[in-house]
């Protein structure tokens, strides 16, 4: 049994892997592209998208005569492999690529094909019977189909990120439940501030990305207009009557996703807008979550000699050198995921503005950025919810006593004792060391009872009442 076998394009012939699914035009591109040594088949979600794009258009093929019921069928099998991850091992193209995507586009129709052949009885590299161009690519460009399967990719990776993004929210909020009645101090610019209580903090986060899960959401509609049938630059050119249309339809069906095709294919192939609106979205969510970490981390802070006053879960050993150091390393690695989602954003934009005329040739790095970002933020979310949010605990006590040796508790005693009275119990406290308590009950302005009644009312000094 041979180890290779022989294929053909228009730059020669090369001996291809007998046991490869993928072909000539795959090997070119591995050798021109090692750069990331991360290839597409990384990208599942990307994968199962060229599945059902390549599965949607034999069948639109099929209907409207451009392939046979011989050729169609094996086709259909094979795809639906690619799509279910059968073959992703054979995606073997890096994910950074020049060509606009064409590498891609042409791994996935070599391994259909070749899949294809074997369904059909045929060996590898038979194209005489079902070719990877005339007969997998039939009625389709990388120009429609690769931004086709980065929407698909995108709505797969953006729905399981919906669903981390509420996963978290859960976990805030049972804590926000929990610490409902625990007073605090807030603060602003890191100066005391009013009082609150650790359940409003909590809450805070909750609903501040309850609104990064709705603008996450509203993107998807957009990223469901395609300008598949298009082909090359968005003319139609080499597609058979109503054939966007019906593929579509049917990519909507398999997909069980209402896609639509663009009121201008010629527009929709140049554009990349919604990249960018995607990359923006996901650029606020890291930021959010990253300010959640810095909050984390600071409250946190000590044991001893920081902030102290919550305590995070212990998930490892801190130092080499100092014994018994445990570092907050769930909310650092989210800062760190934050950082790579934010720098990615930048990527983004300037490969959009990059484009030129009827094509954006660097797709791949967009969508590079845009997977892993999706990847990140969703894996930051498990993180932080399952092995930091769950597991902290508060020092109630601590957190009281704060509260009532605080300059910053005087505001409190402003609607009773009136302005200047109470900027008066705060200088006398700050010159003498003493709690605000003391210092009212000192200059005759209010008695320990009185101030023990105003603090004991927890819903009116954190705005609950």
């Amino acid at each position: 049994m041979t180890t290779t076998r022989l294929e053909h394009d228009l730059l020669g012939e090369r001996e291809i892997p007998s046991t490869a699914y993928w072909g000539i035009h795959t090997l070119r591109a591995i050798e021109n592209f090692p750069i990331t040594g991360v290839s597409i088949g990384h990208y599942r979600s990307l994968v199962r998208g060229l599945g059902f794009i390549k599965e949607a258009s034999a069948k639109a093929n099929l209907q409207l005569g451009v392939i046979s019921q011989e050729i169609a069928d094996p086709i259909i099998k094979a795809s639906i492999e690619v799509r279910d991850g059968l073959w992703d091992a054979e995606f073997a193209v890096d994910a950074i690529q020049g060509g606009a995507g064409t590498s891609t586009n042409m791994n996935a129709n070599e391994v259909v094909a070749n899949r294809a052949l074997e369904i059909a009885g045929f060996r590898k590299g038979d194209y005489d019977k079902i070719h990877p161009l005339n007969h997998v690519n039939a009625s389709q460009s990388t120009n429609d189909v690769y931004p086709t399967a980065i929407k698909v990719a995108l709505i797969i990776e953006s729905l399981a990120l919906l669903k981390r993004v509420e996963y978290l929210r859960e976990s805030i909020n049972a804590k926000a439940l929990e610490f409902k009645d625990v007073i605090k101090m807030g603060r602003t610019q890191l100066q005391d501030a009013v009082p609150m209580t650790l359940g409003q903090e909590f809450t805070a986060w909750s609903l501040t990305l309850g609104e990064d899960h709705s603008r996450l959401r509203e993107i998807i509609p957009l990223l469901s207009e395609l300008n598949l049938g298009g082909t090359a630059i968005g003319t139609r050119l080499n597609t058979p009557d109503g054939y966007a249309e019906l593929v579509v339809d049917i990519l909507s069906e398999l997909c069980e996703h209402p896609f639509r095709l663009a009121e201008n294919l010629i527009e929709a192939t140049s554009d990349t807008g919604v990249f960018i609106s995607i990359s923006s979205v996901l650029k606020r969510l890291a930021t959010k979550l990253s300010k959640i970490s810095n909050d984390l981390r600071l409250l946190s802070s000590g044991p001893r000699a920081g902030f102290g006053e919550i305590n995070l879960p212990a998930r490892q050993a801190g130092s080499s050198i100092m014994p018994g150091k445990v570092n907050p390393v769930i909310p650092e690695a989210v800062n760190q995921i934050a950082f790579q989602v934010i720098g990615n954003d930048l990527t983004v934009t300037l490969a959009s503005e990059a484009g030129q005329l009827q094509l954006n040739a660097f797709e791949p790095i967009m969508a590079r950025s845009l997977l892993m970002n999706l990847t990140y933020l969703r894996k930051a979310c498990h993180i932080l919810a399952d092995f930091c949010i769950d597991g902290i605990t508060a020092n109630v006590e601590f957190l009281r006593f704060t509260v009532e040796n605080s300059i910053g508790l005087v505001t409190a005693l402003a609607p009773t004792l009136g302005y200047e009275a109470a900027s008066l119990i705060a200088k006398h406290a700050q010159e003498n060391n003493l709690s605000v308590k003391q210092s009212a009950s000192q200059l005759g302005l209010m008695t320990e009872a009185e101030f023990d009644a105003i603090l004991g009312d927890v819903d009116r000094i954190t705005g609950r009442g």
